[in-house]
């Protein structure tokens, strides 16, 4: 694997960087004889790039829409929210204490309601993962949300891309994690030393040199899937932490993984009311199955289980 795109041409042409996003944006820059569009480009041993501009010319890069860091609420009550977490954000501060996470985001908008319930944290999702998470408007809510998660019984099923192709189709991990010094998790054979993960995968649809596959949470440990994958030789597509090497793919630019937690279902904690909710595949998904190479007889698409409407009863 090799470099970015515009580090390449910015070599050739002796440029500033937004003169070089500029020749990306006005089609200046073809890739193997195809126009290339995207700046940030992965580039492979072999591949050829050509780049055609005028000298007088001023080739300024065009405005980008600002990233959508904002939440959207799926589901409101009394007792509990149920939200989408768009990549970008923390779902709580780190060490680092950054302010704007989705927490912080989730206890504002209570707050323009002049209401007194505050966003207490059942779940959560990494940076970088997009999703669906519940939130409660109480403490007492949330103890009764967090005692289904630890007796396994809400349905968690998440989208991932992952590396290669999974052989076996479909299966699941088993086994312990552990937590190293630099918070990085790692499995181990210990149960003393680690906490029990439990993950079941099917395949959706096969590519030439990735997977898509639905996961299913039996556990819900911190990186669990990123981990389980990785370890299995099919890390998720964009992880910069887990056999971050066999990760990147030319395909996917963007800085988040190719993980999405797309279905949620759990009793309501006071109605007792069945809840289930889908999200589709974001666009970088969507994106990335329409244009990554099919393979040969092993291509093959699975339809999922059939959608569910958002409320159940």
């Amino acid at each position: 694997m090799g470099g970015r795109a515009d580090r390449l041409v910015q070599e050739l042409v002796q440029q500033s960087r937004s003169f070089v996003t500029g020749l990306f944006d006005h089609d200046c820059v073809t890739l193997n004889g195809t126009m290339e569009p995207d700046a940030g480009r992965r580039l492979e041993v072999g591949d050829e790039i050509a780049v055609r501009y005028e000298a007088n010319r001023r080739y300024s890069p065009r405005p980008r829409p600002k990233a959508a860091h904002n939440f959207k609420a799926e589901f409101e009550d009394e007792f509990l929210i149920v939200v989408y977490k768009p990549a970008e954000l923390l779902t709580v501060p780190s060490d680092k204490r950054e302010s704007h996470t989705l927490v912080d985001r989730v206890g504002a908008y209570l707050k323009q309601g002049h209401s007194r319930a505050k966003a207490h944290v059942v779940h959560r999702l990494d940076r970088g993962v997009s999703g669906l998470l519940v939130f409660a408007k109480s403490q007492e809510v949330s103890e009764l949300l967090q005692a289904q998660f630890s007796l396994r019984k809400p349905e968690r099923r998440y989208a991932a891309i992952v590396a290669g192709v999974m052989d076996p189709p479909d299966g699941q991990f088993s086994g312990y994690l552990a937590t190293g010094k630099t918070l990085t998790r790692y499995s181990t054979d210990n149960p003393a030393g680690g906490e029990y993960a439990e993950t079941h995968y099917h395949t959706l649809q096969t590519l030439r040199d990735a997977t898509l596959v639905e996961v299913e949470l039996v556990t819900g440990r911190r990186n669990q899937i990123r981990v389980h994958f990785a370890d299995a030789g099919h890390p998720i597509i964009g992880d910069d932490r887990y056999q971050a090497d066999e990760a990147r793919h030319r395909n996917w630019p963007h800085k988040r993984l190719a993980l999405h937690a797309r279905s949620l279902g759990f009793e309501h904690p006071v109605t007792r009311e069945s809840l289930h909710f889908d999200t589709p595949l974001p666009p970088e998904f969507q994106q990335f199955l329409h244009g990554a190479p099919r393979g040969g007889s092993g291509t093959q698409t699975k339809s999922s289980r059939p959608s569910s409407p958002k409320r159940r009863k």
